[in-house]
This record gives structure tokens, C-alpha cells and sequence, in this order.
């Protein structure tokens, strides 16, 4: 037997209710949506709770933000092949050369290749930068 011949048991499927389709069809005028109200005019969403506090409001915040921290600065390796190979970067180097602006925690990301030998301090490396800045023979080191 062929499961494209199999068809359903008469009465068993129901055709899809055509709304707003002219008086004719039984389902026009209001569309089955009775006369005014809140739900006759537009969509009420699903999370609606009928003017009771929602739950969402109802259950406490979690947790905690200390105000005070701070992201680090980011920069990434490609940018530090302005400086001469085996000389020693630090955060007070890369403020000079114009990398970082601030004087926040500084972050070497692994984006680009570095090109020659650094000693590099900093605050924070990724995995890519530490392997990327040992791989040319530099040192990265966390302040």
C-alpha cells in the first residue's frame, strides 16, 4: 500500500475558518470578534494577564551590577607591528603611540599576525594573542 493513497475519514478534517469574507459566509461583519472591546479592536499579546500585575513584574530582580567596572581596551595584535621588533610595549607605550586613549585596563586580541619579536605587557591577553606573540619569539606577560 502507498502512503500517497491513504486519505482521512470523511468528517475527520475541518475546513480553515474564512473571517471577514462578506455576511454571506457566516463569519463577517465582526468577524467572530463580538462588538468593541479590547479584543475586538487589535492584538492583545500573549503574555497579557487581563490588567493583573504581570508576572514579569510580580517576581523580584536577581543579581547584581557593580557600577564601578569597567571593560578593558582592546587592542589588537596586527596593531602592535608599528613598533621595532625586541622592544618592550607597555600600556604607557601604546597611550604614547596613540593605540589606546584612556587610561583604563588594556586587552590584546588575536586579530592579524605580529610580525616581529615584542615584549608585551599588558592586562589581559586572549588565547590567539598569547599564541600569536609566542609564536613570533615575543613574550606576553600580564601586569
Amino acid at each position: 500500500m502507498d502512503t500517497d493513497l491513504l486519505k482521512p475519514h470523511p468528517g475527520a478534517t475541518h475546513k480553515k475558518k474564512r473571517v471577514g469574507r462578506g455576511s454571506s459566509s457566516g463569519h463577517g461583519g465582526t468577524s467572530t470578534r463580538g462588538h468593541k472591546g479590547q479584543k475586538a479592536h487589535g492584538k492583545i499579546h500573549k503574555w497579557f494577564e487581563g490588567g493583573q500585575m504581570p508576572l514579569v513584574r510580580r517576581i523580584p530582580k536577581r543579581g547584581f551590577h557593580p557600577p564601578s567596572r569597567e571593560k578593558p581596551l582592546t587592542v589588537n595584535v596586527e596593531r602592535l607591528n608599528i613598533f621595532k621588533g625586541g622592544s618592550e610595549v607597555d600600556p604607557e607605550v601604546m597611550r604614547k603611540a596613540g593605540l589606546v586613549s584612556s587610561r583604563r585596563k588594556i586587552k590584546i586580541l588575536g586579530t592579524g599576525e605580529l610580525n616581529h619579536s615584542l615584549k608585551v605587557k599588558a592586562h589581559g591577553f586572549s588565547r590567539d594573542a598569547r599564541r600569536k606573540i609566542e609564536e613570533a619569539k615575543g613574550k606576553a606577560e600580564v601586569i
